[in-house]
């Protein structure tokens, strides 16, 4: 039995790897649950509701590329300071505006600001490489 569950996660890396590794212009592909992802003008109108938030909001996640893509994001994130902050996941939040589960990210800025941020992150966007801050930081190019 311990064969078949370690086949099975082998064939599900192996399918998620693959789904990483589309490019944006895929974004109307079939996503890793089955459903067909919003691309294209779907998506540009999305994007145009969610840039009415700020960078970071429920209402506006950050766009990434899985979960690599979301702590290459905070990665780049710098404090006040300089300094990169810390974080830690803590948790998905439902369904965002891109119609994909949303993450949220505590961040934190030890001795500096922003002291604590929630950040909310949307890791359904293939190829994607968010290039600006959330409000209160700076961001390292990619």
């Amino acid at each position: 039995m311990l064969g078949k569950k370690v086949i099975a996660g082998v064939v599900a890396a192996v399918v998620l790897a693959g789904g990483a590794a589309l490019p944006a212009a895929a974004q109307d592909e079939v996503d890793i649950f089955g459903r067909k992802a919003p691309g294209g003008k779907a998506l540009e109108k999305l994007i145009e509701k969610a840039q009415e938030h700020p960078l970071g909001a429920k209402e506006n996640p950050v766009r990434a590329d899985m979960p690599g893509g979301q702590r290459a994001y905070l990665n780049r994130l710098r404090c006040a300071d300089g300094k990169r902050p810390t974080y830690a996941r803590v948790g998905n939040f439902g369904l965002g505006v891109y119609q994909r589960i949303i993450d949220g990210y505590e961040v934190v800025c030890e001795g500096s600001t922003p002291a604590k941020s929630m950040i909310f992150m949307d890791m359904y966007h293939p190829g994607h490489k968010e290039p600006a801050a959330v409000e209160g930081f700076t961001i390292e190019p990619a």
